[in-house]
């Protein structure tokens, strides 16, 4: 019998309410109705839940994969960004069910985290060479992928939520970051499908490529915006390193080196993109993660 993990639940609940409460009564049945269409053996949930259901599975033929869905607005564009990659640096999608949106993925193995890497320095190279196997244009027919000029009307919406009185996100970064954020759009290169989240956490060592990516947001926008989730991961790791500065600043100048993108607009939408996530934080749940707002001073004194 299939046991939800109760703060898993209570995520979900929070996040969706009725609805949240409603399709968590009916995953028991998604997921075996996934396993009568593809003929598989679904096990045990992965640790770390948070607003997707993901868990093991074993095919018919005993080869292991990862069977995820989800009740977001933005799920159904990851399988679509697992289908344009086709496996190139990416997690490949083995079937996908668009009516209850249950994806059926191939198992990462060993499936250590970049996290793990001891030297950053190196664990920046293997991302920026993932990177490289990401960036694909888009053809001329495409699943409408969200753009970054989407994600970054969060701007509008907190600054309408708050109509000019107190907010959780001081107005300077505000400001600053809501600037940034639309001249760098407007001057952005040449667009591709973006992986959207891509950090060290989810990028896995891989007996087939080495290195591949998981959990692909898929938004469209310049490769530089690609790098400012690298960047800003992961605070506490960043926050409690003796020179911050110097290890942002060597990040800034690796990823420029190895991407041949200037190194002004990785920091500079660095700085953006880490108010945008605190302002997503704030919409979630009214709450300003303040680590996240001292990564920003650093970036905010680093980028003048």
């Amino acid at each position: 019998m299939l046991s939800i993990p109760e703060h898993f639940a209570n995520v979900m609940m929070t996040l969706f309410g009725e609805e949240g409460r409603v399709w968590l009564d009916r995953l028991p049945a998604i997921l075996a109705a996934s396993e009568k269409r593809w003929g598989l053996t679904i096990g045990a949930p992965v640790g770390n839940l948070s607003f997707n259901y993901v868990a093991h599975a074993v095919l018919a033929d005993g080869t292991e994969a990862i069977v995820k869905t989800g009740l977001t607005d933005e799920f159904p564009a990851q399988p679509e960004a697992l289908r344009h990659c086709a496996g190139h640096g990416m997690v490949q999608l083995l079937a996908y069910d668009e009516l209850e949106q249950v994806m059926l993925m191939e198992r990462v193995q060993p499936g250590k985290t970049l996290r793990a890497v001891e030297h950053d320095e190196v664990a920046i190279s293997v991302a920026a060479s993932v990177m490289r196997q990401l960036w694909r244009p888009l053809p001329a027919q495409h699943y409408p992928f969200p753009t970054i000029g989407d994600w970054g009307k969060a701007f509008a919406r907190i600054r309408k939520q708050y109509a000019g009185g107190p907010c959780p996100m001081p107005y300077e970064y505000l400001d600053r970051a809501e600037r940034l954020y639309a001249e760098l759009s407007a001057s952005q290169a040449e667009p591709v499908l973006l992986h959207g989240d891509l950090h060290q956490d989810n990028i896995l060592f891989s007996e087939r490529e080495l290195w591949l990516a998981i959990d692909p947001k898929g938004v469209i926008g310049e490769p530089a915006y690609d790098t400012g989730a690298l960047l800003r991961n992961f605070w506490p790791d960043i926050l409690s390193h003796p020179n911050q500065k110097q290890l942002l600043t060597r990040r800034i100048d690796q990823l420029s080196a190895e991407l041949n993108i200037e190194r002004e607009r990785i920091a500079n939408w660095g700085f953006a993109q880490a108010v945008l996530s605190m302002l997503w934080c704030i919409e979630d749940s009214g709450e300003l993660p303040y680590q996240g707002l001292y990564f920003a001073e650093l970036l905010n004194e680093m980028t003048q």
